[in-house]
């Protein structure tokens, strides 16, 4: 099971799996020119919510598929500093498509 983890500093924005950064993936779709962002609707969390379903589905199809809904109904309402797992994101999957 994987873990994401964000927090916003004085340095900036802070995105993580396992650990490590978690990449943007513009090679899929660049959405935002300026990262990652969250607790809003818009360009930079929709750019996150397809990094982190990329990486959680390992394929670019299904991300591009659920990240718009991903972002209104999960990353728009991260705090400042959040964590999710894959768990918590299949979850949140399915209780979307009901």
């Amino acid at each position: 099971m994987k873990t994401y983890r964000g927090d916003r500093t004085i340095d900036g924005v802070s995105v993580t799996v396992d650990g490590a950064p978690l990449p943007e993936r513009t090679d899929i779709r660049e959405i935002s020119r300026d990262g990652f962002e969250w607790t809003y609707e818009g360009v930079a969390p929709a750019q996150l919510a397809l990094a982190i379903l990329a990486d959680h589905f390992g394929a670019a199809g299904p991300a591009l598929q659920h990240y718009e809904r991903f972002m209104r109904h999960v990353v728009a309402n991260f705090g400042n500093e959040w964590e999710i797992t894959s768990t918590d994101i299949d979850t949140a999957l399915t209780a979307r498509a009901a």
